[in-house]
């Protein structure tokens, strides 16, 4: 799977809500509901749609019954506005516990062991269908989700989740490099650039992504579940780790701001968001033109949650236009949510920023990772374990 540019380019406009069970119905209401009215070229076009020239966009209400309940969210470091959990609380009478985790892995983990009591977790693509294999997730019902007619087509109906069964995209974006521009000396432009800096750099813990840009580098598949490729990648990344100080716990922005490292491999919102912060020049993030991975991250509701109804009203909550458009502009990732782009809700800074929207030429060199079987999986887990033991970490 990969994106069509021009899917997010041209958009049409919604007309009204409606209430559906399963993505199917939403894919088919959506041709009855959606009318051409104007097509938008939302990342050619800096100047957004007014919103006096849009169907007036209404607050998002919380459907009654649910005052007194709580909700526990279990979610990555930095991924959510400030004031996305307490509107939440406020409109629906209710208390969100919420909780962070720094990886696929480690949420996985925890989930694994017996849901100690999440009600939502966001796992990447590759481990959505991990969890799916492993009845750790339960289904949606749409009729409880009526936003989510607002997201984008082209990610809806993924490979590791067809129909959308268990789980909507939340956020996505890319991997890439973040480096300190005053330290590095010229501009990085490729993955050897980082492998052959002398100076420190980190490397993000995310196993499947890395040992998938260095499949990606050998020429090989980098979702291949050949044992020999597999340990190709290891041997890859152990031979150009010498530089290597840390494996950044999804921190890698911290650590570069911070000094630690001049080179960070990280998600683009958190090198992104740093640049913006700073408003200075100091930080730079870049997707090396070998190609990189691109990502899709999904709210679900693992088996056993305490609240599910409520959990299915929150993902509601987050798809409505304003409330996703306050969560990317905060984050500095991509909006799932093709009405908040439509309706000019994303800074159009954010927006015509091809690090984060990527253009077509950028999209055509990154890869998804799939979901592999539980003996590749384990594969490279083992890679990974290897590799870090090799570079001290």
């Amino acid at each position: 799977m990969r994106f069509d540019p021009s899917v997010i380019v041209l958009r049409s406009v919604v007309e009204g809500a409606f209430s559906v069970r399963s993505i199917k119905e939403v894919m088919e209401a959506r041709m009855h509901k959606f009318t051409l009215i104007l097509l938008v070229v939302v990342l050619l076009v800096p100047a957004a749609i007014a919103q006096d020239d849009m169907t007036e966009l209404e607050p998002w209400v919380c459907p009654e019954g649910f005052e007194g309940q709580t909700l526990s969210v279990f979610n990555w470091s930095t991924y959510i506005a400030d004031n996305t959990i307490p509107d939440f609380e406020e409109a629906c009478g209710v208390t969100v516990n919420y909780d962070i985790y720094e990886s696929n892995e480690a949420m996985l983990a925890r989930i694994r062991q017996g849901n100690p009591g999440y009600d939502i977790v966001v796992p990447s693509g590759d481990t959505v269908g991990i969890m799916i294999r492993e009845e750790l997730a339960i289904p949606l019902d749409y009729e409880l989700i009526p936003n989510a007619v607002n997201i984008t087509t082209e990610l809806l109906n993924p490979p590791f989740d067809p129909d959308n069964v268990y789980s909507l995209p939340y956020q996505w974006g890319t991997i890439g490099i973040g480096y300190n521009t005053e330290n590095v000396e010229g501009e990085v432009t490729s993955w050897d650039d980082m492998f052959e800096y002398m100076g420190p750099v980190a490397w993000l813990d995310d196993r499947r992504a890395t040992l998938g840009i260095a499949l990606m580098l050998l020429g090989l598949d980098p979702n291949s579940e050949d044992p020999e490729d597999i340990a190709a990648a290891r041997d890859y990344l152990i031979e150009r780790g010498s530089n290597v100080v840390s494996i950044a716990a999804d921190d890698g922005q911290v650590q570069l701001e911070r000094g630690d490292v001049d080179m960070t491999v990280e998600y683009s919102g958190d090198i992104i968001d740093l640049t913006y912060e700073c408003e200075c020049d100091t930080y730079a993030y870049v997707i090396p033109e070998e190609g990189s991975n691109v990502w899709i991250d999904n709210v679900l509701i693992p088996v056993d949650a305490p609240n599910p109804e409520l959990a299915m009203v929150f993902i509601d909550y987050i798809l409505h236009p304003q409330v996703g458009a306050d969560i990317s502009n905060f984050t500095a990732y991509a909006s799932p949510n093709a009405i908040s782009i439509e309706m000019g809700l994303i800074d159009e800074e954010l927006l015509n920023d091809t690090a984060i929207y990527p253009d077509e030429e950028l999209l055509s060199n990154l890869f998804f990772v799939r979901t592999v079987s539980a003996e590749a999986e384990q594969l490279y887990n083992d890679a990974w374990d290897e590799m870090l033991i090799f570079l001290g970490q």
